[in-house]
């Protein structure tokens, strides 16, 4: 029943973007031919909003079928506190597990719901953008280590690497209001999970690995996302 509700809103959001808005994704090779059935990881980076589900529209329908089964990922207490923002989180991904700002025993519970067949969805700078380019501190946006922990103990398939054009157009953090029909845009790379681990010539999980996959994937932050101008 769970995974029913998670699948009619994951449509329902598909609808929502595909309707209301212009999705422009560009495509690592033809879409069809992605080893949908096989990804076992996606990682956004770019987080500029909570409205971050419209990328759904992106997705094949059978995908979406598969993630309402299968998606687990780790969301902020604070977002998953709120009555309704939170709420709908839970219903949108059964899987989601709250976590704190800190390397604690939330979040050893989250990596614990990791199985062979899951699909982890992951926002590894684990805070959002601001207009100013700067968190809500004023700090550089980052990846944080979380995401290379997640890495270490997937063996095999497949990981979705999305990266947000941003949404502060649509809805910046702290706004009332809501800006329809403007353009979505998201780039994608999908790649192995055993060749991306092993291309650092590492011992994957070592620290001095973490630090490589935490950098290289910064370095894709900053030179892989879309620009809303292009």
């Amino acid at each position: 029943m769970r995974s029913l509700i998670s699948f009619s809103l994951l449509l329902l959001t598909k609808v929502v973007s595909r309707t209301l808005f212009t999705l422009k994704v560009n495509w690592p090779i033809d879409k069809n031919k992605l080893p949908w059935d096989d990804v076992k990881l996606i990682i956004l980076l770019n987080h500029t909003s909570l409205l971050e589900p419209l990328y759904a529209g992106a997705l094949p329908v059978r995908f979406l079928r598969t993630l309402s089964k299968k998606m687990v990922a780790p969301g902020a207490d604070k977002t998953l506190n709120r009555p309704i923002v939170g709420l709908f989180y839970k219903l949108f991904s059964p899987g989601m597990v709250a976590i704190t700002r800190k390397r604690d025993e939330t979040w050893e519970q989250f990596t614990r719901t990791i199985a062979t067949d899951s699909i982890t969805v992951i926002i590894p700078e684990g805070r959002m953008k601001r207009p100013t380019g700067l968190d809500l501190n004023g700090n550089k946006m980052t990846v944080k280590g979380g995401v290379a922990d997640v890495l270490s103990v997937l063996k095999g398939g497949h990981m979705a690497i999305a990266y947000s054009g941003g949404l502060h157009h649509i809805h910046a953090p702290g706004e009332k209001a809501y800006r329809f029909f403007k353009t979505i845009k998201l780039n994608l790379d999908v790649l192995p999970i055993n060749e991306y681990n092993n291309q650092f010539n590492l011992t994957v999980g070592s620290e001095e690995w973490k630090k490589a996959v935490i950098a290289d994937l910064q370095h894709r932050l900053e030179t892989k996302v879309p620009k809303l101008d292009e």
